[in-house]
């Protein structure tokens, strides 16, 4: 699959061949789901509480005799049918993880990532850097690249050029910078584009291919 690249002002400056084993690899829907479900379980985390009858304070002493005063028989004012009682059946800490073997993750990455490259969402920049920090610069380039889309912008480091192009990104509502391998199904789905420089690609492809 040949994809255009840009420059910083939307302008095309030649054509690459994306890795057919990672962008045109076998679209698994179910896997996808599997991955996106794993990642927002993993995401929670587990400490919602609640008290019991034991857990809540009084209630110690038996509200009146177990019979002879006509009304139903009661041990505890801490019931959980009476009011300032304890929960039943409420939430307690645990943990949400799901666990997946690494090779089906990397399999839902590569899935995802060809739906993206199937849709035409895959931006390829030769050089992704700015002259300096400013939003407004980081806002120009991406309306340039990709209009008014969702934008996920994969950087290769964190270091160098792209210091810059982090704090660019961090103001704007529809975009987001991430480091290419930390590269996850969410993120992938949950953008309308993926802008990436060419070196962010060769990440990829060592990772995933």
């Amino acid at each position: 699959m040949n994809v255009d690249v840009f420059d910083m002002n939307g302008q095309k400056v030649r054509t690459v061949e994306l890795p057919a084993q990672v962008f045109e690899a076998p679209i698994n829907i179910d896997l996808m789901h599997q991955a996106y479900t794993r990642q927002m379980a993993n995401a929670r985390l587990g400490t919602h509480q609640t008290k019991t009858r034991g857990d809540v304070s009084g209630g110690g002493r038996k509200p009146w005799a177990q019979k002879g005063t006509g009304r139903a028989r009661q041990g505890s004012t801490r019931a959980p049918h009476w009011v300032g009682g304890g929960g039943a059946h409420h939430p307690h800490p645990r943990s949400y993880e799901l666990r997946m073997p690494r090779k089906m993750r990397q399999a839902a990455l590569r899935s995802a990532l060809s739906v993206k490259a199937a849709e035409n969402s895959i931006v390829l920049v030769d050089v992704l850097s700015l002259p300096e920090p400013k939003t407004r610069l980081m806002a120009q380039a991406l309306t340039k690249l990709v209009g008014n889309a969702t934008a996920l912008v994969l950087i290769p480091e964190k270091t160098g050029t792209y210091e810059a192009v982090i704090r660019s990104t961090s103001n704007l509502p529809d975009a987001k910078t991430l480091l290419a391998g930390y590269i996850n199904i969410r993120d992938l789905l949950g953008f309308d584009k993926i802008v990436m420089p060419l070196q962010t690609l060769d990440v990829i492809t060592l990772h995933l291919g």
